[in-house]
């Protein structure tokens, strides 16, 4: 009898299942809860749009690399501040972590997944964050003796991480290159006929999928020198000794971040939270990223459209006499605006969105590739204009744009139709970056 009863109970299910096909109506899949995005946090909402984006005042450069056009972009979220040294830390502290376990996981078990929960193989395997490392245990210091300085290279015998060997290995799909109709699968002969050019510039024969899947690997350690290196005959061994692990600096923008590296940390921060939703059962959200340049001017001119700066008006300073941003106000006088070179972030007053810093402080590494005449050739519905540089391209297609000034830049720069640009593979005392997430659906 209960055999005959569970039989039932099997064919009821199966019975409900098969009902949105059995009634011969258009219902739909069943079973897919609607979707509510929270408020990620430290990010701000933007709503999508149009605006006039390009210069808002005379081309006093000559520079002719940007023409007024009316364009429209997409919702999205965007961090409310540049990413703070505190926060890359945690970036580098994860690396460095993922590479202590996995070094650990060659010669002990315990750190490392190597089954699933149905006991397949996994391989590679996974790092096991479960496990605590007990520094203490003289077996696990010298497995991971290698990861640090030896000895000739301490100062005054303190050990420490050798911080080149801090890298990150991570990947991206290349749908641009997938988009390509050459490169699209053939259903006919069923199987694919074109090519595809790797991270290192080599071009490779699709057989699968897998070959629009580009893989990198980058150092994670921001360059600390880039504060004596970027200027000549100037005293700032402090900031290069302090400025990235001291807890004064906690709260101030990371710089010395190159643009393959802000890049990476995107990516990370993606698989990161994704990792984490997937373990409560929760679906995916959307790719961290960099912002489009058109994305970083509409948030930057926060719904004021035609505005010069992103807290609109025709000038730099309050009507109270003080100046709205970190910028170089006067010849010589970076401290008349409150900071000698980087503050805390927020320390300004945001713009209509929200955002803080998007002027001034310092500047911000954009998704784009440089190029003085993408405002006529890219689209107008969210324009974007990218070109993935291979590592033998001459410097003129590794320009990546940045935005918004820097506290070492005089107020042109801080207009918000003002581009410049810097090489990918740079960093510099006074670039950072801050990162975008687009809404999902419509925000109407």
């Amino acid at each position: 009898m209960k055999k005959l009863y569970s039989l039932g109970l099997v064919l009821l299910l199966f019975l409900a299942s098969c009902n949105n096909y059995n009634s011969g109506e258009l219902v739909g899949v069943s079973g897919r809860d609607s979707y509510f995005e929270p408020d990620p946090f430290g990010m701000v909402f933007i709503p999508q749009g149009s605006f006039v984006m390009g210069p808002s005042d005379q081309d006093v450069a000559w520079a002719q690399d940007n023409f007024s056009r009316t364009v429209s972009v997409e919702a999205f979220w965007m961090d409310e501040t540049e990413i703070t040294n505190n926060e890359y830390r945690q970036f580098v502290h994860w690396v460095r972590d993922s590479i202590m376990r996995r070094m650990l996981g060659e010669q002990l078990d315990d750190y490392v997944i190597t089954e699933d929960e149905l006991g397949n193989p996994i391989d590679p395997p996974l790092v096991n964050w479960e496990t605590e490392i007990d520094f203490r245990d003289e077996e696990i210091r010298e497995i991971l003796s290698d990861l640090y300085l030896g000895e000739k290279e301490r100062f005054f015998g303190r050990k420490e991480i050798d911080k080149r060997k801090l890298m990150y290995e991570y990947f991206w799909v290349d749908l641009q290159q997938a988009a390509n109709k050459n490169n699209r699968y053939d259903f006919e002969t069923q199987s694919y006929s074109g090519f595809v050019t790797n991270s290192e510039g080599e071009q490779i024969e699709i057989t699968d999928r897998s070959a629009f899947i580009i893989r990198d690997r980058i150092p994670v350690y921001p360059d600390t020198l880039c504060w004596i290196a970027d200027f000549t005959y100037s005293f700032n061994e402090p900031l290069t000794t302090m400025y990235f692990w001291h807890p004064a600096y906690d709260n101030y923008p990371i710089v010395g971040i190159t643009w393959k590296q802000a890049s990476a940390f995107a990516i990370w921060r993606t698989q990161y939270l994704n990792n984490s939703l997937a373990a409560s059962g929760q679906p995916w959200v959307h790719n961290y990223r960099l912002p489009l340049e058109s994305e970083w001017e509409y948030a930057a001119r926060g719904g004021l459209d035609q505005s010069m700066y992103p807290w609109g008006g025709l000038y730099t300073r309050n009507k109270q006499g003080c100046f709205l941003a970190n910028f170089k106000p006067l010849r010589g006088n970076y401290a008349d605006d409150g900071g000698l070179t980087t503050t805390n972030v927020g320390t300004y007053e945001p713009n209509e969105f929200g955002l803080y810093d998007m002027s001034g402080n310092v500047a911000e590494w954009c998704a784009n590739a440089y190029d003085e005449s993408a405002s006529i050739f890219s689209h107008d519905l969210n324009p974007d204009y990218k070109y993935n540089a291979r590592p033998e391209d001459p410097p003129a297609l590794k320009r990546k744009v940045i935005r918004g000034g820097s506290w070492k830049d005089v107020a042109y720069f801080l207009q918000c139709g003002t581009r410049t640009y810097e090489y990918q593979d740079t960093s510099k005392s006074f670039v950072g970056f801050r990162c975008v997430r687009t809404y999902l659906g419509s925000n109407s």
